[in-house]
């Protein structure tokens, strides 16, 4: 069987492309140093080398494209009908015409000039030769361009058509537009054709497979086919042509008997009667869709006339597949794809009759007869008149009925589930089926054993009555709490108390709408201290008013707000009355404004005691402070190279010539390098620090520093 895969084949580059690949891979793969002192015989060698490869490589590459592309005439006819119809057969053949035309062109221009090349007399002769085979081979590309460009839309577009075998089991589907074909092959097979309450929403086949007795079929959706000449329809519908012509199908005629589709049952019929050639020789099937909005029996005598008119025709051609006259199960269909009502029953018909002809074709087939005679077919013959019925021993006859009457016997606990409620109603015991010395221990509690202790032998017994006693004393003492429970209701204060008590819940209830706002915003607004309060809202002034509007005295509150703040500020401590120390200072008490210092021991616990370095805190992991002091003198030791190192690089003033390696040539040529290096790098630390980075080159004949005070020049 000839499988057609189209998407294999090779892109087609354009001519510049074309000719850029093959040149590239000339110059790679071909030797490119020449010299004029080689003996001629190896100059010609090297230039038909290079005119034979690229040659080789124009032939391979254009023999690809040919060779890839199918040929018309070679294929099957509804492959050849189809790509006529896409893309002109005339137009297609010319195009690969061309190219092959091309080919033969570079070959006879490699050959001539190899011929010239034998006889080149020197290496500018030979190269030109080259060049000139080169620049015709490409020429010929060149004109070709438009071939090339051609053939490589033909290769995309051949690329995304759908892989249709003409050989194996079709279902085929035409009809007008918008009646249906695309939702029924969405429901019985895998494809995901477009559906759109619309005409010519399919513009091209679409394929998709389905499974009958075992048997995998392909349905191909054509579009949608409109009753006019031949000569005026387009490439959308001679797709469907083409398809109806070539491929031997079961066809599905589809007929929106509904008038939905915009199209009406006589129009319909008129498009059968117009097609119906092509369905000669195929099985036939008149599906009447949309039957959820008409049904068949509905619709009016002349259009029920018309229908019985293509069944007739149908009918034709179950005569013409050995079936009999009255036989006419199959033929006409009605279903609905939005409800799915007989969608399945017409698939079944469809890939029964064309089962039924292929099987018929192949037995009228010569090759039924090879198969024949392979086989051979025994029919026992009686020997004479006597009975002999067949013999069953009897202890199979009792086995047999004796597995019947278990069978009927037998209940399965799904069937005692079901008799009993069902799931979730029955629970199936698992203790029936224990075997005990006496059936009534299979109910029995098992004790629970903890500790080898039976837990049974601890529970009291009358538990329940003493959960009822708590939880009734536990009710009485809520019932008492709750009478306990003091509310304010103003009943019993008098007219000041109940009007303070009532700007008391205002102010609470206004505080905390404040404190839900600021909760709220608090992700997008900082936190501000309130000593940067602008508002000013919260002062001792404004705590005073609010607290005398309520009755209060204000006093006590506001110094000690005021002590408070003072002590946040930072004011001097003063030493207490009670402390009588040696170690204060005397202070003249009738001179207040005069100022005094005095050294003394803070007692405060406000500030903590620094701690000097050797001190060993616990946790740390040192014996005494003598080892505490060793081991952070080994840690500063240990880093001093290792920071003296980091401190230095290319930008740093401490850049200086370590060895006598990074010495000039003439450095180390005069005098040695261990004489010189103590001058070099003297002056090298001066001059880095003054001019920056110091140069150093052996072109030089001179280098001066320019240092403060004086000129040093340096002859090397």
């Amino acid at each position: 069987m000839v499988q057609y895969n189209f998407k294999k084949i090779t892109v087609v580059p354009p001519g510049k492309d074309f000719i850029d690949i093959i040149l590239s891979r000339t110059q790679r793969q071909t030797p490119t140093v020449v010299h004029k002192g080689y003996a001629i015989s190896r100059l010609r060698q090297f230039y038909m080398r290079k005119v034979k490869y690229t040659q080789q490589n124009f032939h391979e590459k254009l023999s690809t494209i040919i060779e890839e592309f199918p040929r018309l005439d070679d294929i099957h006819p509804f492959y050849g009908d189809l790509l006529h119809v896409l893309y002109n057969k005339d137009h297609y053949k010319l195009a690969l015409g061309q190219v092959n035309t091309a080919r033969n062109l570079i070959s006879k221009i490699a050959k001539d000039y190899v011929k010239l090349l034998k006889y080149g007399d020197s290496l500018y002769r030979c190269k030109s030769l080259k060049v000139a085979a080169l620049g015709r081979m490409c020429t010929v590309i060149k004109r070709i361009g438009p071939s090339l460009a051609y053939l490589e839309q033909i290769r995309q577009h051949m690329a995304r058509l759908p892989s249709i075998d003409p050989n194996t089991r079709t279902v085929l589907i035409c009809g007008y537009p918008n009646v249906g074909k695309s939702s029924f092959i969405n429901k019985i097979t895998r494809a995901d054709v477009d559906v759109q309450p619309y005409a010519f929403t399919t513009k091209s086949l679409f394929v998709g497979h389905t499974d009958y007795k075992y048997l995998r079929y392909q349905v191909i959706d054509t579009p949608g086919i409109l009753d006019r000449p031949f000569e005026d329809r387009n490439i959308i519908e001679m797709c469907s042509i083409t398809a109806l012509a070539h491929l031997r199908a079961a066809v599905l005629f589809f007929l929106d008997v509904s008038g939905s589709c915009g199209y009406s049952i006589a129009q319909q019929a008129a498009l059968f009667h117009s097609i119906k050639s092509l369905f000669m020789n195929k099985p036939l099937i008149i599906v009447c869709n949309k039957t959820d909005l008409q049904p068949l029996e509905g619709i009016s005598e002349e259009d029920m006339k018309l229908v019985m008119e293509m069944k007739a025709e149908a009918m034709k051609t179950v005569l013409g597949q050995g079936g009999e006259p009255t036989n006419d199960e199959g033929v006409l269909l009605t279903m609905s794809t939005l409800t799915e009502d007989g969608v399945i029953a017409v698939k079944n018909a469809a890939c029964e009759r064309l089962l039924n002809q292929r099987v018929e074709i192949k037995m009228k087939s010569k090759k039924i007869n090879d198969c024949l005679n392979r086989f051979h077919v025994a029919l026992p013959k009686p020997r004479d008149q006597k009975e002999r019925p067949p013999c069953i021993p009897q202890a199979v006859m009792e086995a047999r009925a004796k597995e019947a009457a278990e069978k009927e016997k037998r209940k399965t606990e799904k069937d005692i589930e079901n008799e009993n409620g069902g799931a979730g109603v029955y629970s199936a015991s698992l203790k029936k089926h224990y075997i005990l010395s006496n059936e009534e221990w299979k109910e029995d509690i098992m004790p629970e054993i903890l500790d080898g202790h039976n837990v049974a032998d601890f529970i009291d017994p009358d538990i329940l009555l003493r959960l009822e006693e708590l939880e009734r004393e536990e009710g009485l003492r809520q019932a008492v709490e709750e009478d306990d429970d003091f509310e304010m209701d103003g009943k019993e204060l008098t007219s000041e108390e109940q009007e303070a008590l009532a700007e008391i819940r205002k102010k609470k209830s206004l505080l905390i709408q404040q404190h839900r706002i600021k909760k709220s915003t608090a992700e997008s607004r900082p936190i501000v201290p309130r000593k940067f309060d602008k508002n000013k809202e919260f002062t001792t002034k404004r705590m005073g008013r609010q607290l005398s509007v309520l009755g209060l005295d204000p006093s006590l509150a506001i110094n000690r707000a005021r002590s408070r703040s003072l002590s946040r500020k930072g004011r001097k401590r003063e030493r207490s009355p009670a402390y009588d120390g040696g170690d204060a200072m005397d202070v003249d008490v009738d001179t207040p404004k005069k100022k005094l210092r005095a050294r003394s021991r803070s007692l405060s616990l406000s500030r903590s005691r620094s701690r000097p370095p050797s001190e060993v805190t616990p946790g740390e992991g040192f014996k005494d402070s003598a080892q505490k002091v060793k081991a952070i003198k080994l840690g500063k030791k240990s880093v001093k190279m290792r920071n003296k190192d980091a401190r230095n690089g290319r930008g740093s003033n401490n850049d200086v010539l370590q060895s006598s390696r990074q010495l000039p040539k003439f450095a180390r040529s005069y005098g040695g390098s261990s004489s010189i290096r103590f001058f070099i790098r003297r002056f090298m630390v001066a001059a880095s620090k003054e001019a920056g980075n110091a140069f150093w080159s052996d072109k030089f004949t001179f280098t001066s520093f320019s240092l403060p005070g004086y000129m040093l020049f340096w002859q090397f």
